[in-house]
């Protein structure tokens, strides 16, 4: 391949990272009827008693991907259970607006429902903001002009 994309800067250290896009955060959400029946949670450990939906990664070795949380120096892994896999985070949207369960999105994607109230965001204050996408690509290859441009046209800029 010449080239990839993937969220964090961390690349093997033959590989050169190149920002595409601003930091992201993640958000935890779930419908007003959701958290009416089961309440909110308070900290990612109280995950374990609700209805998550989870996501299924088959670049992470075909696992379950274990949601990410953290607050100052404190960092959780949470494996969370429910009823509901789903394969990208754009469906995991649509089953939380569905009432589904709680989802794990990022920050972007659920704020216009959150806006809107359609979905309420819970334990914001332990998702803080991670680095954005980045191009990568082997450091020992010699660039043609015309990568060097989809380089510097994608690269981003504050």
């Amino acid at each position: 391949y010449d080239a990839g994309v993937r969220s964090g800067e961390q690349v093997a250290k033959d590989m050169i990272a190149v920002r595409i896009g601003p930091d992201m955060r993640m958000a935890v959400v779930g419908t007003p009827a959701y958290f009416q029946a089961r309440g909110e949670p308070m900290r990612p450990q109280d995950l374990v008693g609700h209805s998550c939906i989870k996501l299924h990664l088959p670049t992470h070795g075909g696992s379950l991907y274990a949601w990410e949380f953290e607050k100052g120096s404190r960092e959780l892994k949470v494996r969370v259970e429910g009823q509901v896999t789903c394969n990208a985070t754009a469906q995991m949207l649509n089953a939380a607006l569905a009432g589904l369960g709680l989802a794990y999105v990022p920050e972007g994607m659920a704020d216009p429902h959150v806006a809107k109230r359609r979905l309420i965001r819970v334990l914001a204050d332990w998702c803080p903001p991670y680095s954005g996408y980045h191009l990568f690509y082997p450091s020992r290859r010699q660039s043609s002009a015309a990568f060097n441009l989809i380089v510097t046209a994608l690269r981003y800029r504050r």
